[in-house]
């Protein structure tokens, strides 16, 4: 990175240097002759300051090329989203942020992401509205206007165009304009600049009421506080409204509509011919002193290549590191005879990601109990799949899978009891071995409609749309007694993301293979001879 990048503000203090005056903040702390601490960032830079060198380097530019823009395939799914949030609040402004950008370490940011319930309402992805809003203004039919706020493309006259290294075009390329992202969303769109006073319109005793996605922005959730002080609402009555809003807006993800179908099969099939290349560098892995780097970075730098990035970190857990179900340290080495596990998903430019696992032998055949274990959680994943149709319960997905995990943990002799009595809720002694749940919604988010109502999650029957992950597994842990040796240092999970459809479902990830004769036939033709 250069060193010169800071992150200033729109004029970058060292353009336009000046002596502190009585209204300035004066460093007591410091002996930089009173030059704050968040200004000395600077110090390391030499850059030009004079009248002559800022008239010249706004100058001479020749025209940007013209683009022309289409709608995004998104843009009509994303209005019937609005519409459908819309009606849940008649005569309500509903403020969704984008997120600003998050510091990684001292000036440099991590990339940006969007909220995800505001990628979902206008249709966008990837990295391009860092500190956008939207909001539903409430009209006087009944239903909203959605206004995209955001900071546009600036002049390449102005000092922000060369001199803010956080938003400038000179540092981090050209930001779309007010008409690129309205042509792309179809949303009216208007300058950052103007959000504070549309948040207060009409706000007020008898007057509109303001929610907001809180945790997403804090300081657009601060600026919504601000002008809803003045309502009659209790502090427990503004946190319920907006709890009330998060929750509806991840409801709205639980049934995927035509367009987020096709963007989760476009992820998993990004993922699926990750874990092919995953197997070709096997040997790499196992030569390595850290082979699950290896492997990580492998899936990782496939996920840049063909999306946007991962959709979580990778989990690549050789031999007893697949004992720790959410293990992304990643730093152990991968050695022959072991089984590695790989929880991985590639997030495509939408944000939809897929979520799948594969245990794999590393040298390509399983042995006699690495082959018992697998094929006892294939056995739960296929019984849990066999349940999976509109009308039954999510929670009795999880059920299916347990029922064959307990039957085969007693039959092995570890339970202390019968599976009857370990599968009644004041047993539950198989959980021992599979102390996570068999299923999550997936979707923008990896543990997608997170903040839905138990009714409409756990409890909740089973439709069409809805897209959701199968993945039990069986974890011994190296160290524990309760198991014969032979099983100690062994962890399985075979996860696969699954659509209910009209009459049953679909596996999105079924070209990868789950029977452990397929995958060593699968392996065979894909490492290196």
């Amino acid at each position: 990175m250069d060193d010169t990048t800071t992150q200033p503000s729109a004029a970058d203090p060292a353009l336009a240097p000046a002596p502190p005056t009585a209204e300035q903040p004066v460093d007591t702390a410091g002996t930089d002759g009173g030059q704050a601490l968040e200004d000395r960032g600077s110090n390391r830079s030499q850059r030009p300051t004079s009248r002559a060198f800022l008239e010249f380097v706004t100058d001479g530019w020749a025209d940007r090329p013209v683009v022309v823009r289409e709608p995004l395939p998104a843009a009509p799914f994303a209005a019937e989203r609005r519409r459908r949030i819309g009606a849940q609040f008649p005569g309500e402004r509903l403020v969704v942020p984008a997120g600003p950008l998050r510091t990684r370490s001292n000036d440099t940011d991590y990339r940006f992401r969007p909220h995800s319930a505001f990628a979902h309402l206008t249709g966008l992805g990837t990295d391009q509205e860092p500190d956008a809003v939207l909001v539903l203004h409430p009209t006087d039919d009944g239903g909203h206007e959605a206004v995209l706020y955001f900071r546009p493309l600036a002049g390449r006259d102005s000092e922000e165009f060369f001199a803010d290294s956080r938003y400038g075009e000179f540092w981090v390329g050209a930001r779309p304009t007010l008409d690129d992202l309205a042509v792309l969303t179809g949303i009216r769109t208007a300058p950052l600049d103007e959000l504070a006073d549309a948040l207060g319109k009409d706000v007020g005793e008898g007057g509109v009421r303001v929610r907001v996605v809180r945790g997403a922005d804090d300081a657009v959730t601060h600026a919504v506080e601000d002008v809803r002080s003045g309502a009659d609402l209790a502090d427990e009555d503004v946190a319920r409204a907006d709890a009330e809003l998060a929750e509806a807006l991840s409801e709205l993800r639980l049934v995927k509509d035509e367009h987020e179908v096709e963007q989760m099969r476009a992820a998993v099939a990004a993922t699926v011919a990750g874990f092919e290349r995953i197997v070709a560098n096997l040997p790499r892995a196992v030569a390595h002193r850290r082979g699950e780097r290896v492997i990580e970075a492998t899936f990782d730098g496939h996920a840049r290549e063909e999306g946007n990035a991962v959709g979580y970190e990778t989990i690549a857990a050789s031999g007893e590191h697949a004992t720790t179900l959410h293990w992304i340290r990643n730093d152990g080495e991968v050695r022959a005879g072991d089984l590695v596990l790989v929880d991985a998903g590639v997030e495509v430019e939408s944000l939809y990601t897929a979520d799948v696992t594969r245990t794999l032998p590393v040298d390509g055949a399983f042995t006699e109990v690495q082959r018992r274990v697998y094929q006892a959680v294939l056995d739960a994943a296929d019984a849990a799949f066999a349940v999976a149709r509109p009308g039954t319960r999510f929670r009795d997905v999880h059920a299916a899978a347990m029922e064959v995990i307990a039957a085969r943990l007693e039959e092995w002799g570890l339970l202390p009891c019968s599976a009857a009595e370990s599968l009644d809720p004041e047993g539950q002694y198989h959980r021992r071995w599979m102390v996570h749940g068999t299923s999550h919604h997936l979707g923008l988010d990896v543990h997608d409609c997170a903040q839905a109502r138990r009714e409409l999650y756990l409890d909740a029957e089973l439709e069409p749309g809805m897209v959701f992950t199968i993945e039990p597994g069986l974890y011994f842990k190296a160290d524990d007694l309760a198991v014969p040796e032979e099983y100690r240092g062994i962890g399985v999970r075979i996860e696969d993301d699954v659509l209910v459809t009209a009459d049953g479902h679909e596996n999105l990830s079924a070209a990868l293979p789950r029977r452990p004769d397929d995958v060593e036939e699968w392996m065979a033709r894909l490492l290196p001879r």
